[in-house]
């Protein structure tokens, strides 16, 4: 079977059964949480200012920041879903390797950052604060399950990079002045969202097909250490 299509059969699969997991929609936050965690650090590495970010809980966000016009702003409006993107990659080169707990670590740290320094009330600092203790909880009581749920974390991010970049795709297309980023881009740039948006979305696929790999090649190595300990 052809690799694309095997990674989208294997993303759509994913994404139908992932939604009988309860408190599953909670979890997708975690997508949200990186792509702006990518505006407010490429805004600081530009030696700009981040305002405040804010957490939704329909899995939207945003992101204050202060920046100079230009080439800086194009930057990090460009950010967010690259980032997510690469970050899902990231969880599965990890759990290929046996290191499922530095993902966690890392997602924790990411959270404690935004907890203390960007997000103010609502929404985001309860999300977080959950977020954090759960991890916390799970690297130090629970190591037994802790690669399951870090799975589920890892499918559910990657399903997430995908289908976002999708319905941005489709709100370029619909609604070009609606499309987030992608909109702030076209203003930005001489190239329409949609053409921007077919980037992000092309890139999501891209990352998607080497995660998977990542993750089959994972339990490939499992099953054989199994196998050679009988």
């Amino acid at each position: 079977m052809n690799k694309w299509l095997k990674t989208i059969l294997f993303l759509a699969g994913s994404a139908l059964l992932t939604r009988f997991i309860p408190f599953s929609s909670l979890f997708r936050n975690l997508d949200t949480m990186i792509h702006e965690f990518g505006h407010a650090l490429v805004t600081l590495l530009l030696s700009g200012k981040v305002l405040r970010i804010e957490l939704y809980a329909n899995h939207s966000g945003v992101t204050y920041s202060a920046i100079q016009a230009g080439g800086r702003a194009i930057l990090v409006s460009l950010a967010g879903y690259p980032l997510a993107s690469l970050f899902s990659l990231l969880l599965f080169y990890l759990y290929a390797k046996g290191r499922h707990q530095w993902g966690l670590v890392l997602a924790t740290g990411v959270a404690v950052i935004m907890l203390l320094l960007y997000v103010r009330g609502g929404f985001g600092v309860l999300w977080l604060s959950g977020f954090i203790v759960l991890n916390v909880a799970m690297m130090i009581f629970w190591k037994k399950v802790s690669k399951y749920y870090y799975l589920l974390l890892a499918f559910l991010t990657l399903e997430e990079s995908v289908t976002g970049t999708l319905y941005l795709l489709s709100l370029a297309i619909i609604s070009p002045d609606r499309a987030g980023d992608a909109s702030n881009l076209a203003r930005l740039t001489p190239l329409p969202a949609v053409v921007w948006t077919l980037l992000f979305f092309g890139l999501s696929l891209l990352c998607a097909k080497w995660a998977l790999g990542f993750f089959f090649k994972g339990n490939k190595g499992r099953t054989h250490l199994s196998e050679r300990t009988r």
